[in-house]
């Protein structure tokens, strides 16, 4: 018996091939396929294409895209039908969202390629489709892009508020309809809630509400932004917080127990229509820091356990960055209440100016200012800035202002001051280096301006050490920059500083700032400084007034860095307030001495004094007679207080001695200091003044 012919044979082979191949793709394939005419209207179809609309698929050939699928977008894939017809090239993977018939509340994602066919000639026939149903890596896909833009668009700032209205911001509308975020009052206050659960009684304060719709975002709450409530513990609410667990409530029923034991978040979810919400506890290292509510109320489907788990992941990393923001408000607050309690709460009343001053609040950092009273009714004015921010920077600011306070006792000129200052920062920087594993350190450098005002001889020295230079308004009106010699910032070595001397009219002010006052502006600081001149004048003005003025008109920087404004407004001691007399270096001068301090207590009405005043003179004078050779200057000053003042020529200070019962000399010191309240030693340029200074009642 002979076979068929080898071509004959194989002719057959490859039609029964193509018959099965066609009977798998339109039977068992689980591709959607569908043939479509030149006109785009149905050929043919397979199984797994009619299963894909969810219900049973009659009468549609011949109908056309709008027929077949009238949940998705039918214009949009006739498009691309119509392309691939007319070009002939193919369309690979297009991604479609909609609904199918079988459930109009799910949505889904469908993928379909679509080939055009021809006959053996090369003319067109169709166009044929295969579609895969992709919603599960649809949804993955979104899942992974929100967690991806959470990350980058979640905790930018250290701001709580800000970081709960971020969240609200990435998760609608790709998550939720709306959504609501509340924080316990005391995280917003900066301060740790206890470890574990807390009561859901506690008040929560509403930080951030957004809706899909912002026609309808005041309606997506019953509480507004900024108001604060408490969650009842039978609700999805009251339980999160008790037990730190999410809920998940895919379908809400309006009759469900728990509404009544909150009848106005009740009524708003009515109102809104919501069928499905998510209750989701903010918690981080241990602690419970709010709540964060999801809710959909739009006709897409209700959440799922894919969505619970998305926004349980979100809430935690928004926890974290919630928690970091409200250790940085507590690191803040301590920061502003060292810095502030470290700051001067009045400003002494001294006779050679009058003072205001004004702070900018911002950063809490390390700015500071002084006014410190000098022998010989002298003043010393004070403007410096600590290198950083936070709590190192307040430490290091109050370190530094006792510092140049106990500096400042010395009598130095405001140069020598810096120098031992400079020297102090330098010390400290030395005491404070660490390894560069470890976290940063203090700071290590600071700004500083030093002045000294003596109200007797109108001159004001002054130094700076990588300040701002001051401002100086003259009772005229003019207003200049004075030229002071920059200086290094204290702590970074250099050049040694230089002081200037300068003699001011009475009624001139002199305005100290720091940098945050210029810095950190859109216009520059070279605009702000022309301001700020403009706005202190004209000088004869309440001095907090123009410093109230000033720090309205800078305003708060960009940087949000702080700043201080010094006025000082100068006065002039009187002729009549100031006694001097040039003495030979005679002990028999002494009694002179004690004649002349007694006449002129007499004359300012101080006999009460004259005891005390008449034992101080006699003793400094003796004292210089001793030991310092030429003229002896001896200087009486009535301001708040009588202060005693002899110099001469020696370079040699006296020290307190205490004599023993047998000793014949070495009481004269003690009993100036025992008679004064206070009493000390400065160096000029031709020698030394010891001074004393004695309670006197006020001249007016």
């Amino acid at each position: 018996m002979s076979g068929p012919a080898p071509h004959e044979g194989a002719d057959d082979r490859e039609r029964e091939l193509d018959r099965a191949i066609l009977a798998a793709l339109f039977g068992e394939s689980p591709v959607g396929l569908y043939v479509y005419d030149l006109d785009l209207r149905l050929m043919r179809y397979n199984t797994a294409a009619a299963e894909m609309r969810g219900v049973p698929s009659e009468e549609l050939i011949g109908r056309t895209l709008r027929d077949i699928v009238p949940g998705f977008d039918a214009a949009a894939i006739e498009r691309v039908l119509e392309e691939v017809r007319d070009t002939g090239e193919p369309a690979l993977e297009q991604e479609v969202t909609g609904r199918n018939l079988g459930d109009p509340t799910a949505e889904r994602v469908m993928s379909f390629s679509a080939l055009r066919l021809h006959d053996p000639e090369g003319r067109p026939l169709g166009v044929v489709t295969s579609t895969v149903d992709v919603t599960d890596r649809a949804r993955a896909r979104a899942r992974l892009d929100l967690i991806h833009a959470a990350d980058a668009r979640v905790g930018t700032t250290l701001d709580i508020a800000r970081t709960a209205r971020e969240l609200a911001e990435v998760v609608v509308p790709e998550l939720a309809d709306s959504v609501a975020i509340d924080v316990l009052e005391s995280v917003l206050r900066g301060e740790a809630p206890p470890a574990g659960a807390v009561d859901a009684r506690l008040p929560l304060r509403r930080v951030a509400l957004r809706a899909a719709h912002e026609t309808r975002e005041d309606e997506a709450g019953v509480y507004a932004v900024g108001e604060a409530s408490a969650f009842a513990a039978p609700t999805p609410y009251g339980e999160a917080l008790t037990d730190l667990r999410p809920r998940l409530i895919s379908r809400l029923d309006q009759d469900s127990p728990w509404l009544a034991h909150d009848p106005a978040r009740a009524d708003l979810l009515r109102a809104l229509g919501v069928h499905s919400l998510i209750v989701v506890p903010l918690a981080a290292r241990g602690v419970v820091l709010g709540l964060a509510c999801f809710y959909r109320w739009s006709d897409r489907g209700p959440f799922e356990e894919d969505d619970l788990t998305l926004a349980v992941e979100l809430c935690a990393r928004t926890a974290l960055c919630l928690d970091n923001a409200r250790r940085y408000v507590r690191e803040h607050t301590i920061a502003d209440i060292l810095q502030r309690s470290l700051l001067p709460s009045r400003l002494p009343a001294v006779t050679a100016v009058d003072t205001a001053h004004g702070y900018l609040p911002g950063e809490a950092g390390g700015e500071w200012f002084d006014v410190i009273p000098l022998s010989g009714a002298r003043v010393a004015l004070v403007v410096g800035d600590i290198e950083g921010r936070g709590i190192h920077a307040a430490v290091a600011m109050g370190r530094l202002r006792t510092a140049i306070r106990t500096l400042a006792v010395l009598d130095l000129t405001p140069h020598e001051t810096l120098a031992y200052l400079d020297d102090l920062v330098l010390e400290l920087a030395r005491e404070q280096a660490r390894p560069a594993d470890t976290s940063e350190p203090p700071p290590t450098s600071a700004t500083c301006l030093y002045a000294v005002y003596d109200p007797v001889s109108r001159r004001c020295a002054l130094a700076r050490a990588g300040h701002p230079p001051p401002l100086l308004l003259r009772p005229g009106g003019d207003t200049d920059v004075l030229d002071v010699p920059a200086g290094p910032v204290l702590g970074r070595g250099g050049p040694p500083f230089e002081g200037v001397e300068v003699e001011l009219p009475e009624g001139s002010v002199l305005a100290l700032y720091t940098h945050g006052l210029l810095t950190g502006r859109p216009d520059g600081p070279d605009t702000a400084l022309a301001r700020l001149r403009r706005v202190l004048a004209p000088a004869d003005r309440s001095l907090q007034d123009m410093c109230d003025t000033a720090l309205t008109a800078l305003g708060p920087t960009d940087l949000g860095d702080e700043a201080v404004l010094l006025l000082a407004r100068t006065r002039v001691l009187q002729a009549d307030r100031v006694a001097s007399w040039t003495l030979p270096a005679d002990p028999a001068i002494v009694a002179t001495a004690r004649a002349l301090a007694e006449r002129q207590l007499r004359t300012w009405h101080l006999p009460d004094l004259a005891f005390s005043a008449e034992l101080v003179v006699s003793e400094l004078v003796t004292n210089a007679i001793r030991h310092a050779e030429g003229p002896i200057t001896l200087r009486l000053i009535h301001e708040h207080t009588l202060i005693c003042e002899v110099s001469d020529h020696s370079s040699t200070a006296p020290r307190l001695r205490h004599a023993r019962a047998t000793d014949e000399g070495g009481r004269g010191l003690f009993l100036v200091a025992q008679t004064t309240q206070g009493w000390g030693t400065r160096y000029t340029a031709e020698g030394k003044t010891i001074w004393a200074q004695l309670q006197a009642p006020d001249p007016d």
